[in-house]
């Protein structure tokens, strides 16, 4: 999750397990060579090409980006299944950019997507971008800069082998194996409920930290750790690319995501949310994300500035 309150990112890129791609989930690290061999599943084509304008919400589009016809969106393509590259090196790909231009259709504008560091991102909209769908966290901080208009929800998650032979309840991670990448907040809340565990007078948690979210995944898929604990949509993603692994739980300490647009966008923010909404009522949104794997993100109501 690309925001100040969760910890470092993911490289995901297991090889052996035919998931590739790359991912960042701090911003301080983010930069625009993210890479995957995964392109976008061939139905969302076919889903996004379903959609059709809606006059009524496309008129509520700024008369300047009505006229230019295009819906400049500025993303930082290394947060796979996100925004990521496609293999053409090129061409950003993602869950994000799926729902973007599906909103574009609604809105009868074609969406160009461009590949930017991220902290570049939120100073550049306004001017160089209309939009940034850059898996942002809503927070306060970001609220003061930009408007913020909610499309998705991500926390953390958990992941087992396929049949959890372990029989691990995800209340329940004591003597457990647990695999995380250094440095993330997944590592901090997992230390925490080992301390748990302990007071409890249980086993404590076998911490396995890894360098990189591959390393942790595989062993995970491998069998070389009981439990893959991740943000959840690199949990989801990974699940969706191999049959090794098995959700276990839900998400917890979820977070709305949020399309940025300017503080003062001329209504573009509100038109956003109504074809948000539009795409989550007539399940269009399920669909497109479902491809990805990370439906358990699906929100049912969109909003403008929501609390955070």
């Amino acid at each position: 999750m690309k925001t100040l309150r969760h910890a470092v990112g993911a490289c995901m890129a297991v090889a052996a397990l035919t998931v590739s791609g790359c991912t960042h989930a701090s911003e301080d690290s983010a930069s625009p060579d993210g890479n995957s061999s995964s392109t976008s599943p061939a139905s969302n084509a076919e889903i996004i090409g379903s959609v059709k304008k809606d006059p009524t919400i496309a008129a509520m589009v700024p008369d300047d980006i009505k006229k230019s016809g295009t819906l400049r969106n500025g993303a930082a393509a290394n947060y796979a299944p996100a925004e990521f590259i496609d293999t053409d090196g090129s061409t950003v790909v993602g869950q994000d950019v799926d729902y973007i231009t599906a909103v574009g259709k609604i809105l009868g504008l074609k969406v160009t997507t461009i590949n930017a560091a991220f902290p570049s991102l939120i100073p550049a909209i306004g001017s160089k971008y209309d939009v940034s769908v850059s898996s942002f966290t809503i927070t306060p901080e970001r609220q003061k800069q930009v408007t913020m208009t909610s499309y998705f929800k991500a926390g953390f998650s958990m992941a087992v082998p396929k049949g959890n032979p372990q029989h691990i309840s995800p209340n329940d991670l004591c003597g457990h194996s647990v695999a995380v990448q250094t440095g993330t907040a997944q590592e901090t809340a997992a230390q925490q409920k080992s301390t748990q565990c302990v007071k409890a007078g249980k086993k404590p948690i076998d911490l396995l930290s890894y360098a990189s979210q591959s390393d942790a995944t595989t062993n995970v898929a491998g069998g070389k750790a009981d439990v893959l604990y991740a943000d959840s949509i690199i949990t989801s993603y990974a699940i969706k690319q191999t049959s090794k692994l098995e959700a276990l739980g839900g998400i917890t300490d979820a977070s709305m995501f949020g399309v940025a647009t300017a503080k003062n966008d001329g209504g573009l923010s509100k038109a956003i949310q109504v074809a948000t909404q539009k795409l989550i009522d007539d399940g269009t949104m399920k669909k497109l994300l479902t491809a990805w794997g990370t439906e358990d993100g699906l929100i049912e109501t969109s909003e403008v500035n929501p609390e955070s």
